[in-house]
């Protein structure tokens, strides 16, 4: 790959000379700094694709550079220069995290080669992201399924942290997915390979949810029997999820606290102490900054836990990711119930579209995985859909047609469905509102009223 950024660091004036030349003719943009210091800054600056560095400098040293590129630009591969006879501390370098090392006095061609593998994967990696990016803009994400705007932002936010140690916080209503959001966050990082352990802190008694999560010795309470691990341990080097955080007794939120803090956790019942290596990923669907005022929750704690938030939309947020949802839960459970030729009605879509889905993603599929099991035929017909998103209203084309006897707000109901039709023509022009407005069959300036009229868009300022 020609045209690739290198960073050349190293104290011998002339060296760096010389492979500034001979890297920028074959094609290379390359900056020098002549030591580790002014090389970590010059990133800082503008992040290199490659760092090649001496090993052994004054100061911060070659050791020291790749530890700083490693931490702070994960991406950036790490090259080491070395002389004869320090071999084996090329080597130590390569163990952590340098992709390859060159004695002095070295081949040009050797170099070459080198850095035409280093380019020549970051190529691949990069294709591979970029395909993966648009599989995720097109279906989802590991069990996640949407492609609204507001899913995509979500996405984009999960790519990005997904690599690192940091506590992650998601948000969101009941049914919105938020454990799916931890699992992929796992599944789809580099621990994927080590243990995934969750808890619903609602669901454990107060008296038991402190040994669940720090484990017990033998002897420290009635029926101790014998020694326990509990989730922290057996989360080592992993992922522990903790949902409904929001519903953690206070007494046990600062021994997570401490936990976070000091990466180390005491059994019930022990003196001893032990260590833990713990990403810690927390859900809820409370207002924490509520509860903190009302001192339910612990501020630090929430401070630790709040390092990014993932916030997730509820479904009437996302109405075009419906009738996905629906293929995609049709699909799960048609597998499952040996009725893969199952369809759904276009009579039921239009009822599924309608509902405010309170219950949001999870009621979404146990709506179809009701209609599945009840449905008589090979279609899902609205019969076969619990009473509540069919009971007391006639659908057509996804709007209601009649008025009980409670009656109906007109005005509220137009304007729902104003912005369930523009909320998915902007999801189908992928945010284009020229393309939006082509669409629905009105004028842009229209369309840009409308926006403003039901607050997706900011009217203009004046003066």
């Amino acid at each position: 790959m020609k045209g690739g950024k290198v960073l050349v660091v190293d104290d011998d004036r002339s060296l760096r000379q010389f492979l500034s030349i001979m890297l920028k003719r074959v094609g290379y943009d390359v900056r020098v700094a002549a030591s580790g210091r002014d090389g970590l800054t010059a990133m800082a600056r503008d992040p290199a694709d490659v760092v090649l560095t001496d090993l052994t400098m004054e100061g911060i040293d070659g050791m020291g550079v790749l530890r700083g590129v490693r931490e702070n630009w994960p991406h950036t591969e790490v090259v080491m220069i070395t002389a004869h006879g320090t071999t084996e501390n090329a080597v130590a370098a390569m163990k952590q995290g340098a992709y390859d090392y060159i004695c002095k006095p070295f081949n040009t061609d050797e170099l070459k080669l080198v850095l035409q593998k280093v380019f020549a994967q970051r190529a691949i990696r990069v294709e591979n992201t970029n395909l993966k990016k648009l599989l995720k803009d097109r279906f989802g994400y590991g069990s996640i399924v949407g492609r609204a705007h507001s899913m995509l932002a979500v996405y984009d936010l999960m790519d990005r942290v997904k690599d690192t140690p940091i506590s992650v916080l998601v948000t969101g209503e009941s049914g919105t997915g938020k454990e799916l959001v931890a699992r992929a966050l796992h599944f789809e990082g580099d621990r994927r390979d080590r243990p995934f352990r969750s808890i619903n802190c609602g669901a454990i008694p107060e008296n038991l949810i402190e040994s669940e999560l720090f484990g017990y010795r033998k002897g420290a309470f009635t029926g101790a029997q014998k020694d326990h691990d509990g989730l922290f341990m057996s989360a080592d080097g992993g992922t522990l999820f903790l949902d409904e955080i929001g519903e953690m007794p206070l007494s046990t939120q600062v021994k997570v606290l401490r936990a976070l803090q000091e990466r180390r956790i005491r059994p019930v019942g022990s003196s001893e102490e032990v260590n833990v290596n713990v990403r810690l990923i927390a859900a809820t669907n409370r207002d924490l900054e509520a509860e903190i005022r009302q001192g339910r929750f612990r501020e630090d704690l929430y401070y630790r836990l709040n390092v990014v938030t993932i916030a997730l939309p509820a479904l009437r947020e996302r109405i075009g990711d419906i009738p996905i949802l629906i293929q995609h839960f049709l699909e799960k459970y048609g597998r499952e119930f040996g009725r893969p030729d199952l369809k759904v009605s276009d009579e039921a879509v239009r009822y599924l579209t309608a509902h405010g889905w309170p219950g949001n993603v999870r009621e979404l599929e146990n709506a179809l995985q009701r209609g599945v099991a009840l449905a008589r035929g090979d279609e899902i017909g609205p019969e076969a859909l619990p009473p509540q998103i069919t009971g007391g209203v006639q659908v057509a084309g996804g709007l209601p047609t009649v008025v009980d006897s409670d009656g109906l707000d007109l005005e509220a109901t137009l304007e729902r469905y104003e912005r369930i039709l523009i909320e998915s023509a902007l999801d189908a022009s992928d945010g284009v509102k020229t393309e939006a407005a082509r669409l629905l069959r009105i004028t842009f300036r229209s369309l840009r009223y409308r926006l403003q009229k039901i607050g997706l868009e900011e009217p203009p300022t004046l003066g």
